[in-house]
């Protein structure tokens, strides 16, 4: 009671909320009786007997009934009706105690007026405060949900729990589930591009773009003022299978140029500039292909604009620094991986060369210059 009308003062405040309503209504008047359990101990007067007392004055205590040739009439026992509306008729009431005298329930009980609600709203099995608010046009629902969480932190005491229901509720639980959609999809990637490479250096070379294109997505709509709905991460999950394709062109291409002998700085360099037109190619034809997304064209197009807006900046940013860090990384994981066969040929080791060597046998005829192993 005292914790639910701070929190919905403080929700008041927040910028993005509008109509912020709470179902609690202390208006209803009460008459508290708070048991003193040491004076009804030291009296040999139990709790139950108060409230034995409270029932039979306030309740409907039937005690007997009477029977009439034609029909049957029970006897309830009751205060007077102008006793009932009295609070100060309280002070009337006895208790029998244990020993069979009656004890005024004011030596018994400290009697008390406050107000209180109509009724109590349940959450379960606990007493619950439910408030609603709405969302001011442009704001933003998780926005709304973290500045609520951190206002219920600062206002409410540890034993007051709070809970999202209804459309805040779902979108937690839809991020949620789509941060594990995310790495879920990532660690399947990494798991079949080590089968197919037999490594795991290689996978994680291709994958070395993954970050800077969700940095790219969340700078697109942080800067086209768009939050990050349900469409906006379902493009970011589309990223992780547009962008691997530039490493894995890159990386297939350098793995068997070095398999001919070249080191892997050379192949590395030599496959960014043979795959450079396919890499530019396909990156050209996703981009064309979500940019009417992105503009928002068609009937619709206002749901799906956030997917297109962050494939596109993905897309646009991780492009330009591909060509980049993907071969250093390339060149560090073999290195790591091998680093006799990543070092360069002209820091690698000579290459022994056969020689002549003056043989220790003199046939007639002088002596003469004979290998020892000529070579094929």
């Amino acid at each position: 009671y005292r914790g639910a009308p701070a929190l919905e003062a403080r929700m008041r405040e927040i910028p993005g909320l509008v109509q912020v309503n709470g179902d609690l209504r202390l208006a209803s008047p009460r008459v508290t009786v708070d048991i003193d359990r040491e004076r009804a101990a030291a009296l040999q007067t139990s709790p139950l007997a108060v409230e034995e007392a409270h029932y039979t004055a306030y309740g409907s205590r039937q005690i007997s009934t009477i029977s009439a040739p034609e029909d049957q009439y029970q006897v309830i026992l009751e205060l007077r009706p102008e006793d009932r509306r009295d609070p100060g008729a309280l002070s009337l009431l006895h208790v029998r105690s244990a020993t069979g005298r009656l004890v005024p329930l004011e030596g018994l009980a400290r009697i008390g007026r406050s107000v209180g609600p109509l009724s109590v709203n349940h959450a379960g099995q606990l007493p619950a405060v439910n408030i609603s608010f709405d969302l001011r046009p442009g704001a933003a629902l998780g926005e709304a949900v973290g500045a609520i969480e951190a206002a219920a932190a600062q206002v409410l005491p540890a034993t007051v729990t709070t809970r999202f229901p209804g459309a805040a509720q779902a979108f937690r639980d839809a991020m949620k589930d789509l941060l594990l959609l995310l790495g879920m999809s990532i660690l399947v990637i990494y798991v079949v591009l080590g089968i197919l490479y037999e490594s795991f250096a290689h996978p994680f070379t291709i994958l070395t773009a993954l970050p800077f294109a969700g940095f790219g997505a969340l700078v697109t709509l942080l800067a086209f003022r768009t939050e990050l709905s349900l469409y906006a991460f379902v493009g970011i999950v589309m990223l992780v299978g547009l962008v691997k394709k530039n490493g894995i062109m890159m990386v297939d291409f350098a793995i068997e140029a070095q398999r001919a002998g070249r080191s892997p700085r050379e192949a590395i360099h030599e496959a960014s500039l043979v795959r450079f037109r396919p890499i530019m190619m396909t990156t050209l034809a996703a981009l064309m292909g979500t940019l009417p997304i992105a503009l928002g064209l068609g009937a619709g197009a206002e749901s799906r604009r956030p997917l297109g807006l962050a494939v596109v900046g993905g897309l646009v940013f991780s492009q330009f620094l591909t060509l980049y860090v993907t071969p250093v990384f390339y060149v560090w994981m073999e290195r790591l991986r091998s680093p006799r066969a990543a070092r360069a040929p002209s820091e690698a080791a000579p290459t022994p060369v056969p020689s002549l060597v003056q043989g220790s046998a003199q046939p007639e005829g002088g002596p003469v210059d004979r290998p020892l192993a000529a070579p094929k």
